[in-house]
């Protein structure tokens, strides 16, 4: 009778040191998990609260809708974008900077941002960095900061994809592998509201800029005088007025992105005669965007920190600091009339159809990221929560195997049954996805 009530006894209390080990793996002294929270943020911010800190954005820049209204039909393979860059292969991250765009700044983070195994090397006063490969003399980047202007200033889509290959072949050492290791190339780039990029641009060429130097290779040569005549007869167009800027019909300011975006040898390259305006704007505006969809990455200025979490997603890097958000630039301060502003957007028309379908999906590949890094959030905490679970029932059965000494089988399988039904609730509930 005695030993039948100590083992009575004994049960409720190795439930209670179950429940209070239990408690110590759920809830640890120095962990927030079970502390009760009046905001109603999402799980993955409770549970990770330096994500607010590295992608939050400003509150603007976080206003769209949580199910953004579709205008153009992407499919699966456009909104998915992994790319599994080898930096010690043979993988080239190549930069197309258009003017204007927050490019120089991108450039930066590219060269002194990314958390590396071997990082670029930036020596003070110089205005290239070294970005080699670990372990070897060869760069995995191709940019301005890099490699430098190596296909010619603000290089084009149509001049990179002729140039790049061959200059980077000829920077390999090791010659004999040229042809035995060719290498990957993933293009990146980013645009800009046209508006504010033509404004930004007007200004750049107001202070003195030219461009003069760029070369606008195209089927293996330049654009001739006449096909590409220049605005202004001096140096430089310093001082221009806007709209003497806009005035000029070969302004290459003009739907710009659009331009360098495309591939120009299906309308010609420079040369205007070979087809009609409106058909010439037609194919290039479908060969950009074509380029832009199938361009392993790009960013929108406006949309800094979205930027950050989608290059990195995308390339399974890492940068050291948070993007920032400059509103205040120099287009910004410029006072326009809504007349000034519909001629801007005419002579932009292209790069605003552009910016229209480029800025759809890059909100749509950031939501289906997003969605992503909840599903496998949810799927690690479920994980997670059943391998507490298994190491809880395991545990118990032991402490009722070691101390229990003749507790019939009967009443040990009943246990165990019961914590059973409790770990398949939870897992049943964890399924549960809440939109």
């Amino acid at each position: 009778m005695e030993e039948k009530f100590s083992r009575l006894i004994f049960i409720p209390i190795a439930a209670v040191i179950f429940l209070m080990i239990g408690y110590q793996y759920v809830c640890p002294a120095d962990s927030n998990t079970c502390r009760f929270r009046s905001d109603e943020k999402g799980l993955v911010q409770q549970r990770l609260p330096a994500f607010d800190s590295l992608y939050s954005e400003p509150e603007a820049d976080e206003d769209f809708p949580a199910k953004i209204t579709s205008k153009f039909n992407f499919t699966e393979r456009d909104l998915d974008r992994h790319v599994d860059f080898n930096i010690r292969g043979d993988d080239v991250m190549v930069f197309l900077h258009i003017q204007k765009t927050g490019g120089t700044t991108f450039g930066r983070h590219l060269v002194k941002n990314i958390q590396l195994e071997q990082p670029c090397d930036c020596m003070p006063g110089q205005r290239k960095c070294t970005c080699h490969r670990p372990g070897k003399a060869e760069s995995w980047l191709f940019s301005r900061f890099s490699t430098g202007w190596s296909c010619g200033l603000h290089a084009d889509w149509t001049e990179l994809t002729s140039c790049v290959p061959v200059v980077m072949n000829k920077k390999d050492k090791d010659k004999k592998n040229v042809q035995k290791n060719k290498k990957n190339f993933y293009y990146i780039t980013m645009l800009r509201d046209p508006v504010s990029r033509y404004l930004s641009e007007w200004k750049h060429v107001q202070r003195g800029a030219t461009w003069k130097t760029a070369l606008h290779m195209c089927d293996g040569r330049p654009p001739t005088q006449d096909e590409l005549p220049a605005c202004y007869s001096g140096e430089d167009w310093t001082g221009v007025p806007l709209t003497d800027f806009m005035n000029c019909p070969s302004n290459l300011a003009n739907n710009r992105q659009v331009r360098m975006l495309a591939d120009l040898s299906l309308v010609g390259c420079y040369n205007m005669s070979s087809m009609s305006e409106l058909e010439r704007g037609r194919v290039l505006l479908a060969s950009a965007k074509a380029n832009l969809r199938n361009m392993a990455f790009f960013g929108l200025t406006e949309f800094q920190r979205k930027t950050q979490y989608l290059f990195e997603r995308t390339f399974g890097l890492r940068f050291i600091r948070a993007f920032t958000q400059i509103n205040s630039t120099r287009a910004a301060s410029v006072g326009i009339s809504e007349k000034v502003r519909w001629r801007i957007e005419g002579l932009n028309a292209l790069d605003v159809e552009l910016y229209e379908y480029a800025k759809e999906l890059f909100l749509r590949r950031y939501q289906d990221n997003r969605q992503r890094q909840h599903q496998e959030e949810r799927i690690r905490r479920r994980q997670e929560r059943q391998q507490r679970q298994r190491l809880h029932r395991n545990y118990l059965v032991e402490l009722l195997r070691l101390g229990g000494g003749g507790v019939e089988e009967e009443e040990e399988e009943e246990e165990v049954k019961v914590l059973e039904e409790v770990v398949t609730t939870e897992d049943y509930s964890s399924q549960v996805v809440r939109w």
